[in-house]
């Protein structure tokens, strides 16, 4: 009997912190017309000219500070972990296979192990827990691109979102109960950003994304794909799970890029207004995250954490992501075999 095929598939990181592969990292992310939706020759225009440049060689001195010799990137380091205990979690009857939407490995070769295989199906699980064009979209994008040259395609499943998956909510939380919560000041959840025209690009109805006051803050029919929407019902969720009261928390969104409006509140604009109230401890989750990468062990803990403590406050906790814990693994199975 033919294997079931499982492809995992993160967002991506440099094969090196050297200048030359995060530029080579990064000139590959930006160019995605999904991941910057401009006309394409201003796209190259701005993206080869002025961006790579210059954040070429400030984003590698960021890498160099939480590269392991030993393990490498954090975000390879845990995806590998994911794949290798889901692996065993799922037994002889799948396959696993692990791609990075940018570098390697890449999902053109992750496919490709799964056809010589023989596999009777594919589920393709982006691992992004709230759907952006820019990420998921582009992930199930180039998988339909590849695939679409085989002679023989298998069945293919794809998911794209699982912002309110049981077992990544408990996940959070417990991660979350160790710092004990109650002893903070203020909770912050910092998502991802994004920019606004994206967001509105997924209303369907073009009448209620940033239309609507509050538009975001409760799931409905009519923004079930928005990006910031299923962003704060994650937090509401996690929230719910530790019990934790509304004005306890705020939902925020992080690195931004760009002049162009993003979805707000900012985390940076957040932590400076928490401070200027007297705020003194903060503890972060970062629920956009499914492994602990670049934007959680130093956006965060590094960056604002240096902020806010410029700024009065004495304290930024991060919570670390799902990474290897059994609670999300078995959450993986469950989403593989749903």
């Amino acid at each position: 009997m033919s294997k079931k095929g499982v492809l995992l598939v993160n967002l991506g990181t440099p094969d090196s912190p050297s200048t030359a592969d995060v530029r080579k990292y990064l000139s590959e992310f930006l160019m995605d017309g999904r991941v910057i939706d401009i006309n394409p020759i201003l796209r190259a225009l701005l993206v080869k000219g002025i961006i790579v440049p210059f954040r070429g060689p400030k984003s590698a001195k960021l890498y160099k500070e939480i590269w392991s010799d030993e393990t490498g990137s954090p975000l390879m380091y845990y995806s590998l972990i994911q794949k290798d205990l889901l692996q065993k979690r799922l037994g002889d009857d799948y396959q696993v296979e692990l791609a990075m939407r940018y570098q390697s490995p890449s999902i053109e070769s992750a496919l490709n192990k799964l056809k010589d295989a023989g596999v009777s199906s594919i589920k393709v699980l982006p691992m992004f827990p709230h759907y952006a064009s820019a990420s998921t979209g582009s992930v199930l994008d180039k998988v339909m691109e590849l695939v679409r040259k085989w002679q023989t395609i298998p069945n293919i499943f794809f998911i794209n979102s699982f912002h309110d998956n049981e077992g990544m909510i408990a996940t959070f939380a417990e991660n979350g109960k160790k710092y004990h919560p109650e002893n903070f000041d203020h909770i912050l959840f910092s998502f991802h950003g994004l920019p606004e025209r994206q967001l509105k690009k997924s209303d369907h109805s073009q009448q209620h994304c940033l239309q609507v006051k509050n538009c975001c803050e409760i799931l409905n029919e009519n923004n079930k794909f928005c990006y910031s929407a299923q962003c704060h019902d994650t937090a509401r969720l996690i929230a719910k799970k530790l019990d934790l009261p509304k004005e306890k928390y705020t939902v925020c969104f992080q690195s931004r890029l760009g002049k162009d409006p993003w979805v707000q509140p900012y985390t940076s604009e957040v932590i400076k207004d928490l401070a200027q109230k007297g705020i003194k401890r903060l503890l972060v989750f970062c629920p956009a995250f499914v492994a602990d990468c670049l934007e959680t062990v130093y956006e965060v803990t590094v960056e604002y954490g240096d902020e806010f403590k410029k700024l009065g406050g004495q304290e930024v906790q991060l919570v670390e992501s799902l990474n290897g814990h059994p609670l999300w693994i078995e959450a993986l199975e469950g989403l593989v075999k749903s």
